[in-house]
């Protein structure tokens, strides 16, 4: 029994001695991995040293940990904390380009969010799988490309939220997407996926939006709650969009197969039918059938309205051609859609045959003046860079512009759809464009626009632009393509838009390539436009309208120059705040307005903030715009009164109309 209990008391006293051997070398691992792992601070110096180096990482300081742990304030700019651990990045508008090193972000225990939006990276997304735990992640207005793999998110089960809107991705869009149980928000508009849509399994789906891709087929059930504006630009159809025919393709083939095989025995039996005529028609019936086929009552070949207007443009007018039946030309059934009731009503045929003057010919094509016969004159645009945008969304879009009406727009009255161009009508304005009142006018000897004029018209550019605003929240860029010949002054010197809210019917590549909006600052460093980006073109408009400089000599088609007309007005106006040679000749001398002038040319500067959030918006601009008087103590008083400009014989100037180039 004594045996036996020092027996056990040994084994007992062996089992605690193993215990605690095993405690220390737990211990002793756990000493060993803390000193050897990578602290916060060195973890995302590594990640920062793959990306481009950029003031967003200026105050990273190896020597300050990123996160206070008493606080849970961030000592390092754009990191986010929570429980004095890194929760996230927020590095947006930053101008970054390089590799995202998930491997270094992967050790990161905390790690749930990141956002990149707006900045410069390219290529293939990384692998974000290696980061099991994020909860959101945040790509959107990129350059990202190429097919996103089932791998890239494969096993993400905490994903909620992912934006990767404005790239460049391409393929169909992973299976994965759909299996992700979190996933509440998907943004993937505006890049190339294509194919069917995959199932979305998911029960609580927030916010996601498929639209201007290439997808196809129907809609799946899961996503049949989004609106339609979440699948728009694409050839989708169910749940929200119309119904998909429900015809099976073999049955489309057979009817495919029938309709050839009837035709083709129609045709048999007309070749029969005109050897037999034929064979018995005499000398005299196939010299009258020779004579019509060569008369132009009897042509068969019908021109096209493109054939027409090619005529109109270089100075012809179509003649009325007939069918040999002597009925209308085909063309005709194609209407010309009017927008206003109160325009007098024409049809195509009118207009071809009007008598027709060129006066201009630009960027998206020639615009022409048509004096009908029924004494209206119209202003025709042809536009032949609309061909990516289908018949019903661009009805439905000139519908929208139909319905605007402000003194200071020139409305869209009536227009024309071809899939090959599309003709824009409005009423003639017996003057010239504004850039030819700043610039066309100097080479002429005649003189310029005084200070109240000038004045005058900003103000009317700034009415007309902010209801744009208004009436198209939608667009980003209500206005798109604001520059001073696109500005008409009617003969009380009035500002008219025009060649506005094209940017939703115009082909995107040539809209990048020549539209105002897309010289912003904000595209040529982040490849986006925001609704700010019609302030820095009114902007630049004011700085023009004030200096009589030309945008066009400092702006260099957003090819790498820095020096544009903003610059150049704060480069003098730094040097002497109250030194007027920065306005144009013709304004100067203005008695007791040199303060208000200055005012307006400090408003023109604060819609060129390179800074978004600097920027003043629409709204702002013309409130303080509002604010300025022709003189100084005018405040009560804006003159009503004819300017020196407003004087002048406007007969004289609408010769210029003709001889100035309209880039429309």
């Amino acid at each position: 029994m004594s045996a036996a209990y020092r027996y056990s008391n040994h084994n007992r006293h062996h089992n605690y001695q193993h215990r605690l051997l095993l405690l220390i070398l737990l211990l002793a691992a756990a000493v060993v991995s803390a000193s050897s792992g990578s602290s916060e601070a060195e973890i995302l110096l590594r990640f920062s040293k793959s990306l481009s180096e950029n003031d967003a990482f200026s105050n990273w300081n190896p020597n300050v940990p990123p996160c206070d742990k008493k606080t849970d304030n961030n000592n390092w700019e754009n990191v986010i904390c929570e429980n004095g651990f890194v929760f996230g990045l927020r590095l947006e508008n930053k101008g970054l380009s390089g590799t995202i090193d998930v491997e270094a972000l992967k050790e990161l225990a905390n790690f749930r969010t990141i956002s990149l939006i707006n900045n410069n990276f390219e290529g293939p997304l990384p692998i974000m799988s290696k980061l099991a735990g994020l909860k959101t992640a945040y790509f959107s207005n990129n350059k990202f490309s190429g097919q996103i793999d089932n791998s890239v998110f494969e096993g993400m089960h905490w994903l909620k939220k992912l934006h990767i809107a404005n790239n460049q991705f391409t393929g169909k869009v992973p299976s994965i997407f759909g299996q992700l149980p979190k996933l509440t928000e998907l943004r993937l508009e505006n890049n190339k996926f294509e194919g069917q849509l995959p199932d979305f399994n998911q029960e609580r789906i927030m916010d996601m939006n498929f639209s201007n891709n290439s997808f196809v087929g129907p809609v799946p059930r899961g996503l049949s709650s989004l609106k339609a504006s979440s699948f728009e630009g694409n050839d989708l159809c169910d749940g929200p969009l119309s119904k998909c025919t429900s015809e099976p393709k073999i049955a489309l083939w057979t009817i495919i197969l029938v309709v050839i095989a009837v035709a083709a025995a129609i045709a048999a039996i007309i070749v029969v039918i005109v050897i037999l005529r034929q064979r018995k028609q005499t000398p005299e019936t196939e010299a009258r059938s020779v004579a019509a086929n060569n008369s132009p009552g009897g042509a068969t070949h019908q021109k096209a309205p493109s054939a027409d207007l090619d005529k109109m443009e270089q100075g012809q007018v179509p003649g009325p051609d007939r069918s040999p039946e002597g009925g209308k030309r085909p063309e005709q059934a194609q209407k010309i859609q009017f927008l206003k009731d109160d325009t007098e009503k024409f049809d195509l045929p009118d207009l071809l045959k009007a008598s027709a003057e060129i006066l201009g010919s630009g960027i998206f094509g020639s615009t022409y003046k048509a004096a009908l016969s029924t004494g209206p004159v119209m202003v025709v645009k042809r536009f032949r860079q609309m061909n990516n945008v289908g018949k019903e969304d661009f009805h439905e879009h000139m519908r929208r512009l139909g319905r605007l009406s402000h003194k200071n727009l020139l409305p869209v009255v009536a227009f024309y759809y071809r899939k090959e161009e599309k003709l824009l009508v409005s009423e003639y304005v017996n003057n010239v464009s504004l850039a030819v009142h700043l610039h066309g006018n100097k080479s002429r000897g005649q003189p310029g626009l005084d200070w109240p004029a000038r004045l005058k018209i900003v103000k009317g550019v700034a009415k007309g632009l902010l209801y744009l605003y208004n009436e198209l929240p939608s667009l980003t860029a209500p206005h798109g393509h604001l520059k001073s010949s696109n500005v008409l002054l009617n003969e009380s010197y009035e500002p008219l838009l025009t060649d506005y809210a094209l940017l939703p019917v115009v082909n995107l590549e040539h809209a990048q390539e020549h539209m105002i909006a897309y010289k912003s600052p904000e595209f040529k460093h982040s490849g986006r436009i925001t609704r700010k980006t019609d302030v820095w073109t009114f902007g630049v408009l004011i700085l023009e309208i004030l200096t009589g400089k030309f945008p066009s000599n400092f702006l260099q088609q957003g090819k790498g120059s820095d020096t544009d007309l903003a610059t150049w007005v704060r480069s003098v106006v730094n040097e002497d705040s109250s030194n007027v040679d920065v306005f144009e000749k013709d304004m100067r001398g203005t008695r007791n307005s040199e303060g208000e002038m200055m005012k307006l040319l400090n408003i023109g500067l604060s819609c060129c903030e390179l800074d978004m959030d600097k920027r003043f918006d629409m709204k702002e601009a013309m409130e303080r715009i509002e604010e300025v008087k022709e003189r100084e103590g005018d405040d009560d008083f804006y003159s009503s009164y004819a300017s020196e400009a407003d004087m002048r014989s406007s007969r004289g100037l609408s010769d210029d109309f003709s001889q100035v180039s309209l880039n429309i």
